[in-house]
């Protein structure tokens, strides 16, 4: 894994734009991002100040583990409540500006916060300070070694999906070809799934996000399959659907739909596009073959730690694509009474445009 002083020079600059003297990372993807600790319990203090050490706060069960991960980080003992070691992290900020993480912090954490900040001595009180997605806005740009974990994350994905294309037969119940890609992604390497996989057949896939049930898959119906093998923490996502026996006149003319978006989205994206004009390229394919209604969620999304991440690629967003991003491209037709179909790869984003990690192939419908 890079260096994590790389990473914490990237986000020590994001402190300067904050105009905050330090960052108190609660939020645990952030913090393993941050300081490689993969501990469930600790927050992180980051200096602006390159020659101060970070911190890394947590209780007695981690201390050898996060001075094993965490080697550029100073170690606070989490010894007792928040009154007992508050001080021993803060203090060196004296009377600084102290950003914590909204979008992590609730409302009863930045109380009990607050309240054990003030009975620091007036001259070792930092004054607390909101930021807004300080380090997932770094998150969102990948380094090499992130790129290389999620393409193993993303060939695991691949190996499992084609597995289980081989193994399923009419009958199989939705649950059981979603156990059957968990059981083979865990035993061959992948520390778990990202999500659950949704294993969608007939009318259940125009439900985007369907859960998979206890019912059995019949010949002839789409089967939306959205998948994703968790490596070393690192997600992926992908999206196939597939019919086993023979399929209706519905399903070739909605897939041929839904892959012309796919593939005009994939070769136009490029670095510098609002999210916006990302999800349109692909959203109006649908809408001039009539079914921009059926068209409901956003382009896609980035994938990381996390399984969605900045950027959003989806009509309301505001994000801008940039060069070293790892964003899907999911496209999709939902019809109630008939099903759905979606299409997803995930892949890179640079200078050159979109490069897809995923392998698994689509399906070319005859003329």
């Amino acid at each position: 894994m890079t260096a994590p002083s790389t990473r914490l020079d990237r986000i020590r600059q994001r402190l300067e734009q904050a105009n905050v003297d330090a960052l108190l990372v609660t939020n645990a993807h952030n913090r393993r991002y941050a300081s490689g600790f993969t501990g469930s319990n600790g927050w992180l203090l980051i200096p602006a100040d390159e020659t101060v050490s970070p911190k890394l706060a947590t209780d007695f069960r981690y201390l050898e583990q996060a001075a094993q991960e965490s080697p550029d980080f100073e170690i606070v003992n989490m010894n007792g409540g928040i009154e007992k070691w508050w001080g021993e992290l803060a203090r060196p900020l004296g009377r600084g500006r102290l950003g914590f993480e909204s979008n992590d912090v609730t409302v009863a954490a930045h109380k009990q916060l607050r309240d054990v900040n003030a009975k620091l001595p007036a001259s070792q009180r930092p004054a607390l300070v909101q930021t807004d997605q300080i380090v997932e806005q770094v998150r969102a740009l990948k380094d090499e070694a992130e790129l290389s974990l999620l393409r193993r994350a993303v060939a695991l994905t691949d190996d499992a999906f084609a597995h289980v294309q081989r193994t399923m037969q009419p009958g199989w119940t939705e649950q059981q070809v979603s156990w059957e890609i968990e059981q083979y992604a865990r035993s061959h390497g992948a520390e778990g799934m990202a999500f659950e996989s949704i294993v969608a057949a007939g009318p259940w896939g125009a439900r985007p996000h369907a859960r998979p049930r206890d019912e059995a898959i019949c010949e002839g119906q789409p089967i939306v399959i959205d998948m994703g093998a968790r490596y070393q923490g690192y997600c992926a996502d992908m999206t196939r659907t597939i019919v086993l026996g023979d399929h209706d006149d519905t399903f070739p003319r909605i897939y041929d739909i839904v892959l012309a978006a796919h593939e005009t989205a994939a070769e136009m994206v490029e670095p510098g596009m609002s999210a916006r004009d990302a999800d349109q390229l692909a959203r109006q394919v649908i809408s001039d073959a009539g079914y921009g209604d059926q068209f409901g969620h956003g382009l896609g999304h980035g994938v990381g730690l996390q399984i969605h991440e900045n950027p959003y690629l989806g009509m309301t967003s505001r994000d801008t694509l940039e060069s070293g991003m790892v964003i899907t491209i999911e496209p999709g037709i939902y019809l109630p009474e008939w099903g759905g179909i979606r299409i997803e790869d995930m892949g890179l984003l640079d200078d050159d445009g979109f490069h897809s990690f995923t392998g698994t192939p689509k399906l070319r419908m005859p003329a």
